[in-house]
């Protein structure tokens, strides 16, 4: 095992973000079951288990190589930290507020719904609520705003999952909103005034309890409401 206080640390690149890998006294990074151990900074207790060929060096001056797809646009937003689900350690959640969000459309565009789970040392909450009609991506947006919305406490760590990748490609990759442009500012501002906020990408319905859970909670906001209609019309 590689001890807590393991004093020697090299700055490299996964993905987009600059991290510290732990290495020995010849800079040669150290294993554990074929994997290097990574953290984004050196005082935050968060430690991440990567495989060593996705972790690459820097630039010469520091500063991660410029990426060979096209250019961003001009007015792109400030992008924010992404990590797999995959890269992350079960011990994760243990000091980060961790937000579990999911939006669901019954047609697209159609009745919309979002599910939240919130998790912080023990205590959890829960957000089901109904959109109206509304596209897939504004469900899946509007659970992000809400489930940010709900963490009262910005200095604390926080982690955020999601399975879509049109919001992960909007607040992270710097994608330029073609459409729901205005939901889209509102979170990329909201996430701004968070001290350590990080999201997460997680395959869609791959069994991740929690993420099962927001999906669950979403498809119960449309059915609610769809019983409600129907009584109504009875």
């Amino acid at each position: 095992m590689i001890p807590k206080d393991h004093p020697h640390w090299k700055r490299m690149r996964f993905k987009e973000n600059k991290v510290w890998m732990a290495v020995d006294a010849g800079q040669r990074p150290l294993l554990e079951n074929g994997k290097a151990l990574i953290k984004y900074q050196l005082d935050q207790p968060h430690e991440y288990w990567i495989a060593p060929s996705k972790i690459l060096p820097l630039d010469a001056d520091g500063a991660p190589p410029s990426p060979k797809s096209p250019r961003a646009p001009r007015n792109s937003a400030p992008q924010q930290p992404v990590m797999d689900i995959e890269a992350v350690s079960p011990e994760a959640c243990a000091n980060a507020i961790c937000v579990y969000t999911d939006g669901a459309c019954s047609g697209n565009p159609g009745p919309a719904g979002i599910g939240i789970v919130l998790r912080y040392r023990g205590k959890s909450k829960e957000i089901s609520r109904y959109l109206g009609q509304a596209t897939n991506n504004i469900a899946e947006l509007e659970a992000i705003r809400i489930g940010l919305l709900a963490v009262k406490n910005r200095d604390l760590p926080v982690l955020l999952f999601t399975d879509s990748s049109y919001a992960i490609g909007l607040l992270t990759r710097g994608w330029k909103a073609r459409l729901n442009t205005a939901l889209v500012e509102e979170i990329r501002r909201l996430a701004g005034a968070f001290k350590q906020l990080r999201f997460i990408k997680v395959k869609g319905h791959a069994g991740h309890p929690d993420n099962e859970r927001a999906d669950r909670l979403a498809v119960q906001a449309i059915q609610a409401r769809t019983t409600e209609a129907q009584k109504g019309q009875g």
